[in-house]
């Protein structure tokens, strides 16, 4: 009864003229940078940060949230069509989707992968209803040890279960956690790494880092792509709407990946991405009949299972963000920027000190699952126009927009320097194979870590024991540990490498 109150208060909040156009045009954006190859929900959330400033907190929320999930929809599109992933989360929708397309069914595969997306969102989201407010109650037993303690968990989570290299991703981890620290120490006002400038002394913005590393970084990889890459083939769509039987074939792969995607998404690390490859090694694994085609050489539900696990894992990474103020992926520490940007902290106290934003964002997350069906299906013939759009018109937009963007917040021209500076090293990143986000986790969780980590200190009088006295924050430690030495278990290895297999 308590849930169906609060959802009377989101519908309030979710309801008005001004956020229901925030939110379509969320979704819509979401769609059209899903549907671009190589630009991504990271980097153009990094590029639209500064813009909300000027929004309403639910507002700018409801239409950021509503780019994440929306991209995941329309990333399909060009994985199915033309075999370029348009997101990351669609790498393996590219295997079987784009099979089906060369067989002549594109329009079973894009109405399969539409409605597997709506029905994992609408699913994740009642989750996210349910689960959300039980949590906010027990982060209100955890101190200073017990976020430390959480914090830890979160950083070994993202480095166990990102896609590359462990070593690389533990590198990565701790580069964000020397730039979180750059500038001015709040307690001893002691300047550090600053590298004898004052430019840096109020730390490095987030704006700055996100935009170079991912915004910069991707026009430069895309580049580099365009003179490598011969044309693709952009293949015939076809009636949109799949048949009677490819609908009963996908149900059970569009079950397990909702399920499997809802409760990979609260991992830390976890997200759109590793739920997508780990729905697809499930139904690898899965016959549903003799006579079926094997996955891999255009079998519907090696579509229809990844579809419904990332658009899952995308909505069910707000839980941990929104309840523990621990973002699980870059871009629930992109939102979590934007929320401090309106000064509201992300945490246990966002539900009872912001119930309207909180509640309505959910709601929003109904409402945007069922805009983008509408935007998914019939108008898919618009989405194929746009692929025909040449790169070399977009590139000089979206480094304007970076410029712009990163310049606006401070009025620093240092900033665009920086920026470049990120974006040169995020294209080295990407050649070196180390994956960004453990950079920007280290970077957002670094300061809070070390501020928890202080307290805690100051409560012990200097004693380290503090956090083993803590039930929840040995816990938590014990978590890490085992997660850290499970990464020496071959079976661990194995597993992990099978997750992220593509092909």
């Amino acid at each position: 009864m308590e849930v169906l109150n609060h959802l009377l208060l989101g519908l309030e909040s979710a309801l008005t003229l001004t956020n229901l156009g925030y939110c379509f045009l969320g979704v819509l954006i979401g769609t059209f940078v899903g549907v671009l190859p190589g630009l991504g929900p990271v980097a153009t959330l990094a590029l639209l940060l500064p813009i909300t400033y000027a929004l309403d907190p639910t507002s700018a929320i409801i239409m950021l949230a509503g780019i994440y999930y929306g991209s995941q929809y329309g990333g399909s599109t060009t994985a199915i069509l033309m075999n370029i992933p348009g997101e990351a989360a669609a790498v393996v929708t590219c295997i079987d989707g784009h099979k089906l397309a060369q067989k002549g069914r594109a329009g079973d595969a894009l109405g399969i992968a539409a409605i597997a997306s709506f029905v994992a969102g609408t699913f994740a989201t009642l989750l996210i209803a349910i689960a959300s407010p039980a949590l906010t109650e027990a982060a209100m037993y955890f101190g200073a040890p017990e976020y430390f303690s959480l914090m830890v968990l979160g950083l070994v989570g993202a480095v166990v279960l990102s896609n590359g290299d462990l070593l690389k991703a533990f590198a990565m981890v701790l580069v964000g956690l020397l730039l979180g620290l750059v500038g001015t120490d709040v307690n001893t006002g002691e300047l550090r790494f600053t590298l004898g400038t004052l430019t840096l002394q109020d730390g490095i913005d987030f704006a700055v880092i996100s935009m170079g590393i991912y915004g910069v970084a991707e026009v430069l990889i895309n580049l580099q792509a365009l003179l490598n890459d011969p044309k693709r083939t952009l293949f015939p769509v076809g009636n949109p709407l799949p048949k009677p039987q490819a609908i009963k074939r996908s149900a059970g792969a569009i079950s397990r990946g909702t399920i499997l995607g809802s409760l990979l998404g609260v991992l830390p690390g976890g997200g759109a991405l590793l739920s997508s490859f780990a729905s697809y090694t499930v139904e690898k694994k899965i016959r549903s009949h003799p006579n079926e085609v094997a996955v891999g050489n255009g079998n519907i539900r090696a579509v229809a299972g990844p579809e419904a696990a990332n658009n899952a894992g995308a909505q069910t990474s707000f839980i941990p963000m929104l309840t523990l103020g621990i973002p699980s992926n870059a871009v629930m520490a992109l939102m979590m920027g934007a929320l401090v940007i309106h000064n509201i902290t992300p945490g246990p106290q966002v539900i009872e000190s912001d119930p309207s934003l909180f509640w309505g964002l959910i709601v929003s997350m109904w409402i945007g699952n069922f805009f983008l069906v509408i935007l998914n299906l019939p108008m898919v013939g618009l989405w194929v126009q746009i692929l025909r759009i040449p790169y070399r018109v977009l590139y000089p937009i979206i480094l304007a927009v970076c410029a712009i963007g990163v310049y606006s917040v401070n009025n620093n021209v240092t900033d665009i320097a920086l920026m470049a500076a990120f974006g040169i090293a995020g294209y080295l990143f990407y050649h070196l194979r180390c994956e960004p986000a453990p950079l920007i986790l280290g970077f957002v969780l670094g300061p809070m870590m070390e501020e928890n980590l202080r307290r805690a200190m100051l409560l012990s009088r200097g004693d380290p024991s503090i956090f083993f006295m803590s039930p929840i924050s040995a816990i938590l430690l014990f978590i890490a540990l085992l997660l850290l030495l499970s990464t020496l278990l071959p079976s661990f290895k194995k597993v992990r490498n099978d997750a992220f297999i593509e092909d």
